[in-house]
């Protein structure tokens, strides 16, 4: 178990980087924590990684696998009264906190083989700081690779954990429609924005695919017209939300969705111009490093949950999509309310010692530890 010392450290500093919370790619408090701590380990530091992440390499002089632990470090940015703020409601803090307890751990106890890596992203929120981290070169050398998050506590709660938190896939659509300006007096000589974008809600809403996997696509943004109102306005704006439990569905949602704005549009004279499309795969996760996983929640807890499902996206994903590495990713109960994303989500602290033991687990499993 973890010493009264240790599990001192976990909370001070999730305490102290729950109190400078950043919005992606601008961690600039939050890595220069990370990356001083980490020197103080001993491990070899990269920083700005992908702009603000930071690396941190432990090396055995014995041939072993190439580990890594990754944790995100962004806050999410809310807004009251007019006022804009960050406030860390996704439990970011507590992953880096715990990842970087994990660090000191291992530091102290000295791996027997293979090599160790600490991953602190940037911008998961933004889903593109994987992608960023992985684009650096930093990272090339890894071949397996853990993550750890806090779960609602309709999820799991206090001395609760999965070794296969399966995230689903998630992307956005931001489409604009153009039209024609025509007099109110006079709409048949223009073209509306408002009634394509119409067409393209009710077109979005009709698609149709495979009722037994998970998925939902929905317009959550339209904007149209101006302050006159006997103008046939010649503009709109949606985005929208895609998500599915498998990529294969994804992809024929994007398909379906490219051809009903497009052609919705097109059946009264409009035209739509799809601007943006992206978003993050599902899960694909490795037996192997799911059983790694499974026996480091239950050497800590004594009982592990079952897979946990979530249409949730995370670009956590990218790393093993883009790199092809081994993955398992823990989901940790933590008596978690109201909910993650609410500005006032808050969490028993209890789950950091267990989190850190779990990694601690993990690593132990995998490279073994000297002392």
């Amino acid at each position: 178990m973890k010493t009264t010392e240790e599990k001192s450290y976990v909370e001070r500093a999730y305490d102290y980087l729950h109190t400078i919370p950043e919005i992606g790619f601008e961690e600039f408090k939050t890595s220069k924590y990370i990356a001083e701590q980490l020197k103080s380990f001993g491990f070899d530091v990269v920083e700005e990684v992908g702009k603000t992440g930071v690396v941190g390499k432990l090396d055995a002089t014995e041939k072993g696998p190439v580990l890594a632990i990754r944790a995100d470090m962004d806050a999410l940015q809310f807004e009251k009264d007019g006022e804009k703020y960050n406030v860390h409601a996704c439990g970011h803090d507590a992953h880096s906190a715990m990842v970087l307890a994990t660090a000191k751990n291992i530091a102290e106890k000295k791996i027997e083989r293979g090599n160790l890596v600490v991953i602190f992203q940037p911008a998961e929120e933004k889903l593109d700081g994987s992608r960023s981290v992985i684009k650096s070169g930093y990272i090339d050398e890894i071949e397996e690779i853990v993550g750890i998050h806090l779960r609602p506590i309709q999820e799991a709660k206090l001395g609760e954990a999965t070794p296969s938190l399966v995230h689903g896939t998630s992307y956005q659509i931001i489409t604009k429609i153009k039209g024609l300006n025509a007099h109110g007096a006079r709409p048949h000589l223009g073209v509306n924005a408002v009634d394509a974008a119409a067409l393209v809600v009710n077109s979005i809403n009709a698609i149709r695919l495979d009722p037994r996997v998970s998925h939902s696509i929905k317009v959550t943004r339209l904007i149209a017209g101006g302050d006159t109102i006997n103008l046939i306005p010649d503009e709109a704006e949606l985005a929208m939300d895609l998500r599915a439990q498998t990529n294969e569905v994804m992809e024929e949602m994007i398909l379906k969705a490219k051809e009903a704005i497009i052609n919705s549009a097109k059946s009264i004279g409009a035209e739509a111009i799809i601007e943006f499309v992206g978003g993050v795969p599902a899960a694909q996760y490795n037996d192997e490093m799911t059983s790694v996983a499974y026996e480091a929640i239950k050497e800590e807890l004594g009982e592990v949950l079952e897979p946990l499902y979530t249409t949730g996206g995370e670009d956590f994903h990218f790393y093993t999509r883009e790199m092809n590495v081994k993955s398992a990713y823990i989901g940790l109960g933590a008596d978690l309310t109201p909910g993650l994303h609410h500005a006032d989500m808050t969490f028993d602290k209890k789950a950091l010692s267990i989190g850190v033991n779990i990694l601690n687990n993990v690593v132990k499993n995998r490279l073994g530890l000297k002392k």
